[in-house]
């Protein structure tokens, strides 16, 4: 959520960041109306505080007249009426303040000055490229007709079970999966992440509080009871320290959790409908850090760097790129995407997408940090490390041999207990 006091010193940088991002119009109608209800509840409350100082006076020639022994109806009956009216302030300017908040939390972040201007993901910049894919289309089945004709993924049984976007994994497939987040979380918790095991079901505050709600409720799972299926660990690894105070020693705190996430996808209609891509469940192994504010685009770096290591271990081929104003996620300032080589799809395909919030999810959130005598918003990032169904992917089209075999990439093999997969 942005500092209404941005909003109150510097409106035309809110709306230029609005512009960057290509932002609904109604949007920056939203913002106008913020700093409208901002203005008339300023002007309230500078009213009070004169009353205040007024009933303070009053209260002070009260006492002053009835030691005198004089008459003080007057002062008395003015008095009360500034007590009615501070009343009704009060009223007012809970519900102006109300109405400013439900208005805030539909505005994006703020994108970092160095994050590059763009609109679409065509506008974003490579600025990391590791090992040369040596494979493309001509050379290998998708791992869809790979897993499909060996029944190893079954989509028709997803689909039965539950319904489209839905998948099975069995066999070798569904070990190399379980392979991989164990792998995957060893690695993160040897560089000095701690493991959660989070619920994945929360409830609308937390949802609020990492900026799912209320933007994305097409794209969420509702359950009953004011409960959600969680898209992403991000959620309750962000919120575990929502309405607290950190210590600033502790910092940065790094969490690491493996979830299946669910998503409805219900803006990605018709992209990737066969195969494991975009899933309405999937797995994925989540990084979260909370910092001080000094030092947080140096954690995005490192955060980054935590993701990428996945990948170079398994020696899988992939780039990082840096998302432009257009293509950057709502509670995003700046973001890096990792993106791995599919052979299949003759492209590189997000993995992991590695944001710095700023204090935008805190404030939400309402997580803070003691700094001297007073009390500051702390910086929360997040990224996958990694999305396991697209590793997997990636394993088994970079790694297939005579369309047939897939080699278990050497880091994986303790866990899998085996060299290759038969399909």
């Amino acid at each position: 959520m942005i500092d209404i006091r941005l909003i109150r010193e510097n409106q035309p940088l809110v709306e230029d960041s609005l512009k960057k991002r290509h932002a609904q119009e109604e949007l920056q109608v939203t913002l106008n109306k913020i700093a409208e209800f901002d203005s008339e509840w300023r002007k309230i409350k500078k009213e009070e505080e004169e009353l205040r100082a007024e009933r303070n006076r009053l209260g002070a020639e009260i006492n002053k007249k009835k030691k005198a022994g004089e008459d003080t109806e007057e002062e008395i009956r003015r008095s009360g009426e500034i007590g009615d009216r501070i009343k009704d302030i009060s009223i007012e300017t809970d519900t102006l303040k109300e109405k400013i908040r439900e208005m805030l939390l539909h505005l994006p972040n703020i994108p970092h000055e160095s994050v590059p201007e763009g609109e679409t993901e065509d506008d974003n910049r490579e600025v990391k490229k590791r090992g040369n894919p040596e494979k493309g289309s001509g050379d290998v089945l998708s791992h869809y007709r790979l897993a499909k004709e060996s029944n190893k993924i079954d989509f028709e049984r997803g689909v039965k079970l539950a319904c489209h976007r839905f998948s099975v994994m069995a066999d070798d497939v569904a070990k190399l999966e379980r392979a991989l987040v164990n792998f995957m979380l060893s690695v993160q918790l040897s560089r000095g992440y701690r493991e959660i095991a989070p619920p994945y079901i929360v409830n609308t505050r937390t949802m609020t509080g990492t900026g799912q709600l209320p933007k994305f409720s097409d794209d969420l799972y509702r359950c009953d009871d004011d409960l959600w299926l969680i898209p992403t660990a991000e959620v309750p690894l962000t919120n575990l320290y929502s309405e607290e105070v950190l210590d600033e020693r502790d910092f940065p705190v790094k969490l690491a959790a493996f979830t299946p996430c669910f998503r409805k996808e219900a803006g990605e209609y018709g992209k990737d409908i066969r195969g494991l891509i975009r899933q309405h469940q999937f797995d994925k192994v989540e990084l979260v850090k909370i910092c001080h504010p000094n030092t947080s685009f140096q954690e995005l770096e490192s955060l980054t760097r935590d993701a990428e290591r996945i990948l170079e271990l398994l020696e899988l081929p992939y780039r990082v790129v840096e998302l432009c104003t257009g293509d950057l996620g709502f509670s995003a300032a700046k973001t890096y995407d990792v993106e791995v080589w599919l052979p299949s799809q003759d492209r590189y395909r997000e993995i992991s997408s590695c944001s710095n919030c700023t204090d935008f999810q805190s404030r939400r959130a309402n997580i803070k940090f003691r700094s001297g005598d007073s009390l500051e918003y702390v910086h929360t990032l997040n990224g996958s490390g990694l999305a396991v169904g697209r590793t997997l992917i990636a394993i088994l089209e970079n790694f297939q041999e005579d369309k047939k075999t897939v080699v278990v990439p050497k880091p994986l093999r303790d866990f899998m207990g085996q060299d290759t997969i038969e399909f």
